[in-house]
C-alpha cells in the first residue's frame, strides 16, 4: 500500500502545490498522496521500472510553463481524472478558479474477456470466411473531454508474479483511455499541438508498450509524470486492441479512422502533410550474429535479397568477436553496416545450447540512430519489398503460438532507457524457451499482429501437401531445420532425416538458391561447404538410402559444384 497522511495534511499539500505551481513538481506529486483507505494496485515488477535520475528543481518547473501561462491568463488548469477516487476530485474542487477537474466516464471492459480474447492464435487474415474482429474495449466520448491540460490516472497492475509480464484487460483499457485522451486533446488540425501531461499513480506504472520511457519526465515513488510524443502515441491508438486484427497499412500511413470496436480519437486528414514534414523517420533493417560464423552465409543472402527487391534502407548487422576479418569483409560487401557488440547471455539457457547468447538481440534497442528498425533473423530471405512495414509501431510481429509472437521478424523502436529496463528484468522475467523470444513476449505482452506471410515459417504439418509446396504470396521465407547453404543445391536435405521432414521443401529451397545465383560471384564464396558439412550430408544421404525413404531424394544425382571445392 502507498503511504498515507492525515486528511487535513493531505489537503494542505493539495492547496499549497496548486496555489504555487511555479515551485516544483515535487509539491504536485506529494499532493497526490492518497487519503487513508485509498488502495493502489501493487505488482512485483516495480524495482527498476525506468532507470532515470530524478529531475532537478529547475527542470521539474519547466513542464509547468504552459500551465503557468494559462494561470496568468486567468484560465483554470483543466485536469481529467481517470480511474481516480472521488476524494482526489473533491480536494481539487476546493481550489476555486485555479483548477477545473472532470471525471472521465467510461464503461469498464467486460470481466468475461480474457487476454486470450484479444490475442487469438489464429485469425482469418485474408477474410476468406469472415472479417476478423476484436472484442469491444469501451472508450469515453472524447468530445466530452476537451482542452485537458493534465490527465491523472490510477493504473491497475493486475495480478501475477515478477516472473511474468502483466496481461490484464482492465489495465489495457485504462492505458488506452488515457492515450486516446492525450491524442484527442494534444493534436490539432493546424499542427500547433497542445502540451498535454499525464500523471500515473500506481506501483507498476503505465504500459511501456503505450507510454514510452523516453517520454517519462520524472518518477517519484509510485507517481510517474509523462509528456507523450503525440505522433508516436497516435500510432498506438490507431492499432487494433490486440492481435485479433491486422491494422491496414493505409490507415497507418494516412491517419484515417480506425477499425477497432472502440471510439478512437479522430484526426483530420490535413495532418498528413504536416506530420510528414515534422516527423521524418529514420529506419533500417537489422540482424544479429553471435557465437559462431554459421550464419554468415545466411546474413549475406538476407542482405542481397533485400537489395534485390529494391530497398535502399540501411542494413545494420550486430556481431560479437566470433567473426573473422574475412567474414566481416564479405558481410560489408553484401551491404551490411557492421557493429561490434558485447554479447548478452540468456540467463535461462543451458550452457553451450543453441540459444545461450540469444539475449544479444536486446542490443537492437541500442540502435538509437534510427527511429524504427525491422529486425530479421539471418536464416530468412526476403521475396518482396517490405519497406511498407516500417509504418507499424513497436512491437509488431507475426504470431507464433497462443498469445505469443515470433521474434524472427519484428518492428522495434530503439531506446536507451527501454534497453536498460529490459536488462534490469532479464534475470527476473522467465523465458519459456530459454531464449530471446520467450523473454520478449513477457516484456511486450501487448503487441501488434503482422501478416503470417511476412514471417513465413518453413514448416509443413498439413497431410494434404506431401511435396511441401509453398503457399502463394509470402513476403519472406524463414528457414527452419537445416539451412539451405548447409545442404546441396540440388534438394532440401531435411528430406534425408525422418524427424526433419516437416521442415523439408524443395520449392522453398529453390527460392533461396535463386537469391544465391543472383548475388555477385565474390559473395558466393562465403557460402561454400566445409569438409564437415559435406560429410554430414553424405552420412544422412546414406542413411536415407539404406532406409529407402519413400520421398526418394536420396536417389537424386547431385551436381552441386561446391562438393568439389570444400573448405577446411
Amino acid at each position: 500500500m502507498a503511504s498515507s497522511k492525515p486528511q487535513s495534511s493531505c489537503q494542505k499539500l493539495f492547496i499549497t502545490s496548486l496555489l504555487f505551481l511555479s515551485l516544483s513538481l515535487m509539491f504536485l506529486v506529494f499532493s497526490f498522496k492518497p487519503k487513508p483507505g485509498h488502495a493502489l494496485d501493487h505488482h512485483p515488477q516495480t524495482a527498476a521500472r525506468y532507470i532515470k535520475k530524478p529531475l532537478s528543481i529547475n527542470t521539474q518547473k519547466s513542464w509547468f510553463d504552459g500551465l503557468i501561462e494559462k494561470k496568468t491568463d486567468s484560465e483554470p488548469i483543466k485536469i481529467g481524472l481517470v480511474n481516480v477516487d472521488d476524494h482526489v476530485k473533491h480536494a481539487y474542487d476546493r481550489m476555486h478558479g485555479q483548477v477545473e477537474t472532470v471525471s472521465v466516464d467510461f464503461r469498464p471492459v467486460s470481466k468475461e474477456l480474457k487476454w486470450e480474447s484479444f490475442f487469438p492464435e489464429w485469425i482469418d487474415e485474408d477474410a476468406r470466411w469472415h472479417q476478423p474482429s476484436c472484442p469491444e474495449v469501451p472508450m469515453p466520448r472524447l468530445d466530452d473531454y476537451r482542452d485537458l491540460d493534465v490527465i491523472l490516472a490510477r493504473v491497475p497492475c493486475g495480478s501475477g508474479s515478477e516472473k511474468q509480464g502483466i496481461r490484464d484487460v482492465f489495465r489495457l483499457q485504462v492505458n488506452l483511455v488515457v492515450a486516446n485522451l492525450v491524442v484527442a486533446n494534444g493534436l490539432t488540425k493546424g499542427g500547433g499541438d497542445r502540451k498535454v501531461y499525464v500523471v500515473f499513480m500506481g506501483s507498476c506504472g503505465p504500459m511501456q508498450e503505450i507510454f514510452r520511457c523516453d517520454d517519462l519526465m520524472t518518477r517519484l515513488g509510485d507517481y510517474w509524470v509523462y509528456k507523450p510524443e503525440l505522433r508516436r502515441l497516435r500510432q498506438k491508438v490507431q492499432m487494433p486492441v490486440g492481435s485479433c486484427q491486422i491494422a491496414p497499412l493505409g490507415r497507418l500511413l494516412t491517419g484515417s479512422q480506425g477499425i477497432q470496436r472502440h471510439s478512437m480519437a479522430q484526426y483530420s486528414k490535413a495532418r498528413k502533410p504536416i506530420d510528414n514534414i515534422l516527423y521524418h523517420q529514420r529506419v533500417a533493417y537489422a540482424t544479429v550474429i553471435h557465437s559462431s560464423e554459421a550464419y554468415v552465409c545466411g546474413a549475406i543472402a538476407l542482405a542481397q535479397s533485400i537489395i534485390q527487391n529494391n530497398s535502399t534502407n540501411d542494413l545494420v548487422l550486430l556481431h560479437d568477436s566470433s567473426l573473422s576479418p574475412e567474414s566481416l569483409c564479405g558481410l560489408r560487401a553484401a551491404g551490411w553496416k557492421t557493429k561490434l557488440i558485447q554479447p548478452i547471455r540468456s540467463p535461462f539457457a543451458r550452457k553451450d545450447s543453441y540459444n545461450e547468447w540469444n539475449y544479444s538481440k536486446l542490443r537492437l534497442w541500442q540502435l538509437t540512430d534510427y527511429d524504427k528498425v525491422v529486425f530479421i533473423d539471418a536464416d530468412l530471405i526476403v521475396l518482396k519489398n517490405i519497406d511498407k512495414f516500417f509504418a507499424y509501431p513497436q512491437l509488431s510481429a507475426a504470431p507464433n503460438d497462443k498469445v505469443l509472437f515470433n521474434s524472427g521478424i519484428m518492428v522495434i523502436e530503439p531506446s536507451t532507457c527501454l534497453f536498460e529496463d529490459m536488462m534490469s528484468k532479464r534475470n527476473k522475467l522467465l523465458s519459456y524457451n530459454g531464449g530471446d523470444q520467450g523473454f520478449l513476449n513477457e516484456a511486450f505482452t501487448w503487441w501488434h499482429r503482422l501478416p503470417t506471410r511476412l514471417n513465413y515459417l518453413k514448416i509443413f504439418k498439413n497431410q494434404g501437401n506431401p511435396d511441401h509446396e509453398m503457399q502463394k504470396g509470402p513476403y519472406t521465407i524463414h528457414f527452419l531445420g537445416l539451412k539451405p547453404w548447409a545442404c546441396y543445391k540440388d534438394y532440401d536435405c531435411n528430406w534425408d532425416m525422418v524427424d526433419r521432414h516437416i521442415f523439408a521443401s524443395d520449392s522453398a529451397h529453390k527460392r533461396w538458391w535463386q537469391v544465391y545465383d543472383a548475388m555477385p560471384k565474390k559473395l558466393q564464396q562465403y557460402c561454400g561447404l566445409t569438409k564437415h558439412m559435406d560429410a554430414r550430408i553424405r552420412k544422412w544421404r546414406g542413411k536415407a538410402k539404406n532406409a529407402s525413404l519413400p520421398d526418394g531424394h536420396w536417389k537424386i544425382n547431385v551436381k552441386d559444384p561446391r562438393q568439389y571445392h570444400l573448405n577446411d
